[in-house]
């Protein structure tokens, strides 16, 4: 009765069981299959029954893990770990580079030398040259600029026809990219400081060839071991110079004692530096990826004030030369925005203007007489604000894509408010004016493209024009 009751297709799966089992018996597939298992089984047990003799050189290992307290690099009295590449370098100046101070050296919570710091083989004298010509810089300044008068002496007017690259204004002064250069407002010399990504320091006095007679005028130091993020060099204190760097340290540069003080560190990132106008007690930097600025009084060694302005890393700050109380920021978020300071509630100051990029800006600056600001982007614009409160802005397109081997473009104003200056991909500099025009410099022994910038605040048409190769390029007005 079961057999009837099943389905033609339980019929058929029955009928092909009892197949297989036939033919796997006719095999004997079952007994190979025991055999082997039992092979197995008994090898693994001959195995389980040998005894292993430990090494006697060999310790027993530990059951218990030992407990290790990890505490920051800053309690420790140490900045954070920064890896330093060195580069097949050959100084272009007669005093070849000796061999980068040690890491304890560069890494001291305290003052480092300038002999510690120099880079030359004959620091004893052609050191000496330099910190005389800068204390001589500083003693000789206008009673009105140190007093803190105006910097800027603008005589004469620009003919950028005029300018012009002659080849002995042509010199490497450093290994690798530079990242931040700056004229010493100084009338009567021409004086150049450079950072470059290794955390090099590098002054070059153009006039020392002809003064001195003695070297080319290029002098060579590493104070820190990152990327050397900015400086500042106030016109009523020409002999002390502030510079900071990724790896956290702001450090003074004195030649009146000689030595790189060290001015404050912290674990954090300082990817930009300035001060107030007048106030050469006061630094502002930004610190770390959130978008912090903190403003640190030297006299006391503290943070005056410190707030969050941007969502990312802040890359540049300026202050108005006319309104002292208006500050401009640059950031990775893709903003820039105009603060005022006197205006705070309890968490930041007050934007008095925000300009959006589609991309990360690198650069926000304000222009001579502080009624226009400029801004430079990743995609593709700098930015022109003017007009009452900054309410006008107008985007001119440029090309600001430079790659990963070449310094982010940033776009600077000259003399007065009518143009800017900013590298060209085809190893040029562009001029950009406020009616968007656009005029290019060139010159035949311009090699590498221009990224950086820095204009002499009392020389009408004399421009340093850096790049990522340690080149600095000097654009004079003939």
């Amino acid at each position: 009765m079961a057999s009837q009751s099943l389905t033609e297709y339980e019929r058929k799966r029955l009928e092909n069981i009892k197949r297989n089992d036939e033919m796997m018996s006719s095999l004997k597939l079952h007994s190979k299959a025991l055999q082997l298992s039992s092979s197995t089984n008994n090898k693994r047990l001959r195995n389980e029954s040998k005894v292993y003799k430990t090494s006697p050189d060999k310790k027993p290992k530990s059951k218990t893990a030992p407990i290790v307290i990890r505490r920051s690099l800053r309690s420790q009295g140490l900045p954070p770990e920064t890896s330093f590449q060195d580069d097949n370098f050959s100084s272009p100046t007669k005093n070849s580079p000796k061999t980068p101070p040690p890491k304890s050296i560069l890494t001291k919570l305290g003052p480092l030398t300038m002999k510690q710091a120099y880079m030359g083989d004959d620091s004893s004298a052609s050191d000496r040259v330099l910190i005389d010509t800068v204390k001589d810089m500083s003693d000789n300044a206008p009673l009105n600029v140190k007093s803190g008068g105006v910097v800027v002496g603008n005589e004469g007017c620009l003919d950028l026809g005029s300018m012009i690259l002659k080849p002995e204004n042509i010199a490497r002064v450093m290994p690798g990219k530079i990242l931040n250069v700056e004229f010493f407002p100084c009338k009567d010399r021409t004086m150049i400081v450079a950072g470059n990504k290794f955390g090099n320091v590098v002054f070059w006095d153009v006039e020392s060839e002809q003064d001195e007679g003695r070297n080319d005028g290029i002098y060579l130091y590493q104070p820190h071991r990152a990327p050397v993020s900015g400086f500042s060099i106030q016109p009523f204190s020409l002999s002390k110079v502030f510079s900071s760097c990724y790896d956290g340290f702001i450090r003074l540069l004195d030649f009146e004692k000689e030595s790189f003080d060290l001015v404050y560190s912290t674990d954090g990132t300082i990817f930009s530096l300035s001060q107030r106008p007048q106030d050469p007690n006061g630094l502002c930097f930004s610190e770390g990826n959130n978008g912090m600025v903190n403003f640190w009084d030297t006299r006391v060694g503290k943070s005056s004030s410190s707030w969050m302005l941007h969502d990312s890393r802040i890359n540049t700050i300026d202050f108005n030369p006319e309104n002292t109380n208006l500050m401009a920021t640059s950031s990775t978020d893709g903003s820039a925005c105009i603060w005022d300071l006197r205006h705070t509630d309890a968490h930041r100051p007050k934007y008095l203007k925000i300009v959006d990029h589609k991309r990360a800006v690198h650069s926000a600056y304000f222009s001579p007489t502080g009624s226009c600001l400029a801004t430079t982007s990743l995609d593709d614009h700098v930015g022109i604000l003017s007009g009452a409160d900054f309410m006008n802005t107008s985007m001119v397109f440029h090309n600001n894509h430079t790659g990963r081997w070449i310094s982010s473009f940033r776009a600077i104003w000259g003399w007065d408010d009518s143009y800017l200056f900013v590298g060209n991909m085809k190893r040029a500099v562009d001029v950009i004016s406020t009616d968007r025009d656009i005029t290019t410099l060139q010159s035949s022994d311009m090699s590498a493209i221009p990224c950086r910038f820095a204009v002499h605040p009392y020389k009408v048409g004399t421009l340093a024009a850096a790049t990522s190769g340690g080149q600095i390029y000097l654009w004079t007005q003939s």
